[in-house]
């Protein structure tokens, strides 16, 4: 059976005057007795839960930290013996075993946001998609309506509006709209991943080694 690391997680119970309480959601004490037994298991589950999220977390950070650290050891060693950089466009990289069945890959992403132009973009698509009206193909019309609606947290949908980019639509207006969008574009910073991967031969597809719970 494999054991995990486990954080003491304190019990939420409280004694007072020789009575056990426990804070209800607004902070205020509860009699323990007056705490439904399918709430008191809920909370018992979510902490024990929770008691091995903690260290995994952590762990998760430490591993991380040191994959980092590894290959900028690595880096070091070639610039200095060889006097070469080692990586890709915007610092991506691929570290492989010399038998080719483990490798891993730093990719960085730029974060984007898009400035005022945008709105630009789309009165201009839309007067493009009112005039041809019955004419314009339904795709087309879905794809900008995916676009230019904001998600649950108001952020534009970017790779619908990506997508724009790449149709080829000779309209003054449409390319005066699609030269918007590239105004529009802000770089506001970078995100660094790591991607660990195996197979298990020369001719095998590659596996991601899964550090993402979702994925797992």
């Amino acid at each position: 059976m494999t054991t995990f690391k486990t954080a003491a997680l304190p019990d939420g119970r409280k004694e007072i005057d020789g009575n056990i309480y426990m804070r209800d959601g607004k902070g205020g004490l509860q009699p323990i007795e007056n705490i439904a037994a399918r709430d008191l298991l809920q909370d018992e589950t979510t902490r024990k839960i929770i008691g091995h999220a903690i260290p995994l977390s952590d762990q998760v950070a430490r591993f991380k930290e040191h994959t980092f650290d590894d290959i900028g050891a690595f880096e070091a060693i070639l610039a200095q013996e060889y006097g070469a950089t080692f990586g890709g466009k915007k610092g991506n990289k691929t570290l492989m075993t010399v038998d080719q069945l483990y490798k891993v890959e730093v990719r960085i992403a730029d974060q984007i946001n898009f400035g005022p132009e945008l709105q630009i973009a789309k009165q201009l698509v839309d007067e493009c998609l009112n005039e041809w009206s019955a004419e314009s193909r339904p795709e087309i019309r879905s794809i900008v309506t995916r676009a230019f609606n904001t998600d649950k947290a108001g952020q534009i949908n970017r790779a619908e509006i990506f997508m724009l980019l790449r149709l080829e639509i000779t309209d003054a207006r449409w390319q005066e709209a699609m030269r918007a969008i590239k105004d529009a574009i802000r770089v506001v910073g970078s995100k660094t991943y790591v991607r660990c991967s195996k197979r298990d031969s020369h001719d095998a597809p590659w596996q991601a080694i899964t550090i993402d719970l979702a994925k797992a």
